[in-house]
């Protein structure tokens, strides 16, 4: 398959290639045209084992990737807590699609155990001899997953950027201990966007200035810009309908709407590609929390980040500029690449950008949106529990609340599942304030008062943490990324 950037159809490369670069020469997203083009049978796919359908969907996918099985076999097998990644639990009437049960407990394992086997098979695939490093910006779960995906791989090296006062106490803990003696994570100070937008700015400059000519690197990304990162997120949705299936809960061909807390908008773009490679998706709806850009753009077609930036109990999804926005509008304007390329100018040059009326029309035909606040969500939490007995973090909350929105709206009357994206143990001081408890002492501590009051299992890889020694403490400040990128690539040893 030939994937292509998003604002030169010109710029082209194999799957192998562009899971490899992570992002186009020109700052673009690599996709592809034709969903069509695939002829992938989706109905076969539901029949499959878990880890056969992954093979199957990726294959379609990736296709150059001739040993998907075995990466498959290897990225999955005893990594997570149920053999079947991602289970979908009923949930008061809607069902809760858990992706959390990965080795960091957060939706990120399901792409971030596949990539780093992704990336060193097109290693050889494209006859590359270059270590390749990875750059990362993480709104905090997308860190520690990378970092513990790629910890000593051969061939790799990988550094993330995280906001230093933007994740949480345990997130940061999960990034600042982890081993491995080709890993780095380094704290800026600014948010997520400031991050993301240094490490984009990085690709670029090494691009330009071909600055790692000779050095025997090349980077690519672990982030959802990266086609090898988003493609894995494609499969719990056929998982959920397929599970919900053999439930008797839904007939095969009967349409399901997908609820999903993004930011960054590759979650729920995953969903998007399954629908579009078949499966019965009806609405997809969009939730935020109090950064609402997203909520807005699919309301209005007018995507402006020119607003208050909140710091949320929801933090993973505190972004106003959503990279993979640009895949989904590209796929919208009929694959026009210099549509997208002045969008993307402009929201580069104003911080803001208007969709035609015709565009908007084709979005709002597929997407739904609402947003959620910190008291909406922490009152969410609270009544999921009391009603329902199960724990969400806040993410979730926020999926939750917005579902309930849905439904008050009369939309449709389809199953509903929500995409709970980390455990709660992650985010506890919110989740058991808004259980009515003040939390006392440290994060850690903390954990243990919420597992004490709902008797709900802290996840293994995460009741270790306070024992782990801090093995990363670099901060720097956001104009500063590339400089600290070039030195350490130039370092032969990190840890």
């Amino acid at each position: 398959m030939i994937y292509q950037s998003t604002r030169n159809n010109g710029l082209t490369a194999p799957s192998s290639a562009a899971v490899l670069r992570g992002i186009a020469p020109d700052g673009g997203l690599y996709i592809f045209k034709d969903f069509s083009a695939m002829d992938f049978d989706w109905r076969s796919a539901l029949e499959k084992d878990t880890l056969g359908m992954a093979e199957q969907i990726l294959s379609a996918l990736l296709p150059e990737f001739p040993d998907m099985g075995a990466l498959v076999r290897r990225a999955y097998l005893n990594k997570f807590e149920t053999e079947d990644l991602t289970p979908v639990v009923p949930v008061g009437g809607r069902y809760v699609l858990e992706l959390f049960r990965g080795p960091t407990s957060a939706f990120k394992d399901v792409a971030l155990s596949m990539l780093p086997q992704l990336i060193t098979s097109a290693r050889g695939i494209e006859d590359i001899d270059d270590e390749i490093v990875i750059l990362t910006a993480t709104s905090g779960d997308t860190g520690k997953a990378a970092l513990e995906g790629f910890h000593d791989v051969p061939g790799t090296k990988i550094i993330v950027f995280f906001p230093e006062n933007g994740v949480s106490a345990v997130q940061k803990a999960q990034m600042v201990t982890q081993e491995g003696g080709n890993v780095c994570s380094c704290g800026i100070n600014g948010n997520f966007d400031d991050a993301q937008t240094g490490v984009k700015n990085v690709f670029a400059a090494v691009d330009a200035g071909n600055l790692l000519e000779g050095k025997g690197a090349r980077l690519s990304s672990a982030n959802s810009i990266n086609i090898g990162r988003l493609a894995p997120q494609v499969v719990y949705y056929f998982k959920a309908y397929a599970d919900l299936v053999k439930a008797g809960r839904v007939s095969v061909g009967e349409p399901i709407d997908f609820v999903v807390p993004t930011g960054n908008f590759g979650d729920i773009l995953a969903g998007y590609f399954a629908k579009h490679m078949g499966l019965p998706v009806g609405t997809l709806v969009c939730a935020s929390n109090a950064n609402d850009v997203l909520t807005d753009f699919i309301r209005t077609g007018v995507y402006d980040r020119n607003r208050p930036f909140y710091r949320t109990s929801s933090p993973s999804m505190d972004i106003l500029v959503s990279s993979n926005l640009e895949r989904l509008l590209f796929l919208l304007s009929g694959c026009d690449d210099a549509y997208v390329a002045g969008l993307m100018a402009q929201l580069k040059e104003t911080g803001r950008y208007e969709v035609t009326s015709a565009l908007l029309e084709k979005l709002q035909s597929e997407f739904w949106a609402g947003c959620c606040d910190d008291a909406g969500t922490k009152a969410s939490i609270a009544d999921v529990w009391n009603k329902y007995g199960y724990l969400c973090d806040t993410h979730t909350a926020v999926a939750w609340n917005v579902a309930e929105q849905y439904a008050a709206a009369g939309v449709s009357s389809r199953p509903v599942v929500v995409l709970s994206t980390a455990s709660a143990y992650k985010f506890p001081a919110a989740v058991l304030d808004a259980l009515g408890i003040e939390p006392a002492g440290d994060e850690f501590r903390i954990m243990e008062q919420l597992q004490e009051l709902t008797g709900v299992p802290m996840p293994k890889n995460l009741s270790g943490l306070r024992e782990k020694p801090v093995l990363h403490r670099d901060v720097i400040e956001k104009d500063e990324i590339l400089d600290y990128v070039l030195r350490k690539i130039a370092q032969p040893k990190w840890n």
